[in-house]
């Protein structure tokens, strides 16, 4: 059963904590509940908002409509041959399913360990750390259908997956809601240590031959040096998707900037640290008003307490003009505004 509940503070729904309302807010525990509350007369009516862990959203205001959070538990796991599926309920936080898989001895989820937010969510922005994206691991995903009331599975071809995207983000927008996810992870796997300190931190602990574990602490550890924590300070994580572009331009680009960070990105293509090129306009660790960016880590904007989400969307904007200026690079946002 579920509750419609009007007039909801958001603030613990969004890990920037940012104070707005819900006009109308639901939790959803069980994938048939939609079915119901499809039939609704606010369903019919209102605007509709899907979230998990609201680690990837910035409010600029209260929110006119209905507010669907997705608390779907649940994981399962089935192996054949020498592949493991796991399934996931869209509400299972991500890291949860991660440590489940470690635990188990499930290897290829390692290295996205402490990456906020929900299994569900999960595909739409086809998340990805450390030299690892969802699209690695995804087999499907079962979604309902806000139109029609139907269940649909989606395949990997059909997701349409690229960097930080998914058919989910632009002609399925809003048209479905993901309800479960499951995993392919084929066994044994090669453990990836090279991205990122990985490596040098193995190096430091002396761990010559590294298990999924391993890497797991690893990476956790350097995400913790990072990042600050949401309960903590309010932020949305990485705030920025790093540039991808053709290696013409990364030529010319690395010609003025001889230490530009860089890593391969397909076939004539590099992928640019934003954070880098945030902290070479001086952004890094600054303050504006109640928000600012986190001192270890210039791609992460923050909510000092009490800014409002027009206040962090403000500055986002002078930091994009700003890299813009000095690179020729236009930032694109990761976190969806509303």
């Amino acid at each position: 059963m579920f509750l419609i509940q009007e007039n909801i503070s958001l603030k613990p729904y969004n890990t920037f904590g940012i104070d707005v309302n819900a006009r109308y807010f639901v939790e959803i525990t069980e994938a048939k509940d939609l079915l119901e509350l499809r039939l609704s007369d606010v369903f019919r009516t209102e605007r509709i908002l899907v979230i998990g862990g609201g680690s990837n959203l910035l409010f600029r205001s209260d929110f006119q409509g209905l507010i669907i959070k997705m608390s779907i538990p649940g994981i399962q796991a089935s192996i054949d041959s020498q592949t493991v599926y796991v399934t996931a309920g869209a509400g299972v936080v991500w890291h949860d399913l991660v440590m489940y898989c470690v635990n188990n001895g499930y290897a290829g989820m390692e290295n996205l360990s402490l990456i906020p937010g929900t299994a569900g969510a999960s595909p739409i922005q086809n998340i990805g750390a450390y030299g690892v994206e969802l699209m690695d691991i995804f087999y499907s995903c079962e979604a309902f259908e806000l139109a029609t009331g139907e269940f649909k599975t989606f395949s990997f071809e059909e997701c349409g997956f690229a960097y930080r995207d998914s058919v989910f983000k632009h002609e399925l927008k809003g048209r479905f809601i993901i309800t479960g996810v499951t995993f392919r992870l084929p066994q044994p796997a090669a453990v990836n240590t090279g991205y990122g300190a990985i490596q040098a931190v193995l190096n430091e602990r002396n761990i010559v031959n590294p298990g999924i574990a391993d890497i797991s602490g690893v990476v956790a550890e350097i995400r913790v040096s990072k990042l600050p924590d949401p309960s903590t300070i309010g932020n949305a994580g990485s705030f920025f998707k790093n540039p991808v572009i053709p290696e013409s331009q990364f030529d010319g680009l690395i010609a003025n900037f001889p230490n530009l960070v860089s890593f391969p990105a397909g076939s004539g293509c590099r992928k640019l640290a934003a954070g880098w090129l945030i902290e070479q306009c001086g952004f890094k660790g600054i303050r504006d008003g109640q928000t600012g960016t986190w001192k270890n880590q210039a791609l992460v904007l923050v909510n000092h307490g009490g800014a409002t989400g027009e206040e962090v969307y403000s500055f986002s904007e002078k930091i994009i003009e700003a890299v813009y200026a000095k690179f020729g690079l236009k930032l694109e946002r990761e976190v969806n505004i509303l």
